[in-house]
């Protein structure tokens, strides 16, 4: 057998194993990146969660703050008890009872108010969509963003070429809606566990020194809700984009990937750039 036979072989192999790869990877992987990215209360909505936050205020998360609050009071009764005899300043005792009234309803109302947060959140990343939808008409949602890259780069056994410009381009698209599967994957599960820290987030309002933890809460929690309205901008532009240019596609790849660096820059909050993590990861063990 000659040598460019042989290579031949090799390059057809190649391109196969590819091809049913990324095949594999636009059937059953990319259908999962709307469930990921526009969230609503659905991800809150079960009886393991309400459990484990303990909406009913009997068990879990909310119970344990109650508790500390609970224990705050009588701290400040103590406290309020022995400035009398030691003269030091301490909050009166209406503005106290009235704030932890306050604050004890929004404790209590955790579950309620989140609920809320991430149905209207959702409203306003489908409103953009609806609006997107109306002017381009097509669905602004992964899965025709997945249609329409396919229609521009088809994957086909005798058709797709690795080593061509077609091939890299299709290479590197289907990376980065990988790292964006993860990312968004990452911020499903991160949105859980700030909805779940909710209470005692709360709790923190109730000294000036503490407040910082509210204040770091917040930012981080509502730069990963505005995330999903970012998103949707960005589907409406890579959706009217002409599909000629393949370089365009790439760009828009890749502002997806960045959306929640852009995010953080702007708002503040945490990465859920999991190539950037753990690029930090490997660093970390290398020092």
């Amino acid at each position: 057998m000659e040598q460019s036979e042989v290579v031949n072989i090799i390059i057809e192999t190649i391109n196969s194993i590819f091809s049913n790869l990324f095949s594999s990877i636009d059937n059953n992987v990319y259908s999962y990146l709307d469930t990921f990215t526009f969230i609503d209360s659905s991800i809150i909505d079960n009886s393991f969660f309400e459990k484990f936050l303990g909406a009913s205020g009997k068990t879990g998360i909310l119970y344990l703050t109650d508790a500390l609050l609970f224990a705050i009071i009588i701290y400040y009764a103590i406290r309020y008890s022995y400035s009398v005899f030691t003269g030091n300043n301490v909050e009166k005792p209406t503005q106290f009872i009235f704030k932890m009234i306050i604050i004890g309803i929004f404790i209590n109302s955790s579950f309620f108010l989140c609920e809320q947060i991430l149905n209207i959140n959702y409203l306003i990343s489908g409103s953009i969509q609806d609006i997107g939808k109306s002017i381009i008409n097509k669905d602004i949602t992964f899965s025709c963003l997945i249609q329409n890259l396919n229609s521009v780069i088809s994957v086909g056994e005798n058709s797709f070429d690795l080593f061509s410009f077609d091939g890299i381009i299709k290479g590197f698209i289907s990376v980065g809606l990988l790292n964006i599967l993860f990312s968004y994957s990452l911020r499903y599960i991160i949105l859980q566990v700030f909805v779940l820290t909710t209470p005692l987030a709360m709790l923190s309002l109730i000294n000036s020194s503490s407040y910082w933890i509210f204040k770091s809460w917040s930012k981080a929690f509502f730069s990963l809700l505005l995330l999903q309205s970012f998103v949707s901008l960005i589907l409406i532009i890579m959706l009217s984009l002409d599909t000629s240019n393949k370089l365009l596609l790439i760009g828009s790849i890749y502002a997806l990937v960045r959306a929640n660096t852009f995010i953080r820059e702007i708002l503040g909050g945490v990465s859920i750039d999991v190539s950037s993590n753990i690029s930090s990861i490997i660093a970390s063990f290398k020092s």
